[in-house]
């Protein structure tokens, strides 16, 4: 089993109430490290409260936590949140860059896909990704004990898709930018790696089905379809959860994922088999 004891990380984009952010953290926490668990707000809507949740249930584990947000996209941002999460914990061990852009406006042929929805993607996905790694790189360098970067990438990053150019764009970036940040840090002992999950049943799902819907189609009707699809098209004969990146994340968050870097690995139930 993973041990993360004494381990302190960030992880972005963990306010979702069934969220791959979410999961990361609670698997972290089970594992004995702090959490400093970010989003661009607070992220309170209906029954779920957010950040605040996430934090309640981390503390009922007997871990520390700390709830921060901020905009991955702005340096200024990313900086005073690191330093934040330095001063009330004295370190960073592990980073797990997981915010993304809210799926929907960007799936549509590129013909159709407007600039500014482009431009929101990369800067969250990829802009994102580099400054909250450049933030916290800086820090293990001067440390000098190691430590982890895992960037939330997709099978997206692998191969491309029609109607999804701006998120595979953005992802192969996310991949690209992982091999070259894992060259560059070996010699500090900081692994570098990419989790690429297929289509997870997250909050996410929504968003997609109402962008990528057929007209007369309702959203929830089309979330089925896509749902059905995963199923038929994986070998294994579900869809993937958020617990099972959370479970790839611990594993090479911890020592047992000592020797791995630079790699970009596929969680897809099968449907996805790089060579």
């Amino acid at each position: 089993m993973p041990n993360l004891t004494n381990k302190v990380a960030l992880v972005t984009g963990a306010g979702g109430e069934r969220g791959i952010g979410r999961a990361i953290a609670m698997r972290f926490a089970r594992e004995g490290a702090d959490v400093v668990i970010n989003d661009l707000t607070a992220n309170a809507r209906g029954d779920w409260a957010g950040l605040p949740a996430v934090a309640a249930e981390i503390k009922a584990m007997g871990q520390r936590v700390l709830t921060i947000e901020a905009d991955v996209t702005r340096a200024d941002q990313v900086d005073q949140m690191v330093q934040n999460a330095l001063h009330c914990f004295g370190k960073i061990d592990i980073l797990v860059n997981n915010a993304g852009a809210p799926a929907g406006p960007d799936r549509v042929p590129v013909a159709e896909l407007e600039e500014d929805v482009f431009d929101r993607v990369q800067s969250v996905n990829v802009k994102g990704t580099f400054l909250c790694s450049r933030a916290v790189v800086r820090l293990m360098i001067e440390r000098g004990n190691g430590g982890k970067i895992i960037n939330i990438a997709s099978t997206s990053g692998l191969r491309g898709i029609p109607r999804f150019a701006a998120y595979c764009a953005s992802k192969f970036a996310v991949v690209g930018f992982t091999q070259s940040l894992a060259h560059e840090m070996g010699a500090y002992r900081v692994q570098v790696n990419a989790i690429c999950p297929d289509l997870i049943e997250t909050e996410r799902l929504y968003g997609m089905a109402s962008g990528m819907k057929p007209e007369g189609t309702s959203t929830e009707e089309y979330r089925a379809r896509m749902i059905e699809r995963s199923v038929q098209n994986t070998p294994l004969g579900r869809i993937g959860q958020p617990e099972d990146v959370a479970n790839v994340a611990a594993f090479l968050a911890s020592s047992d994922g000592d020797y791995i870097t630079g790699q970009a690995i596929s969680v897809s139930g099968g449907s996805i088999m790089v060579h």
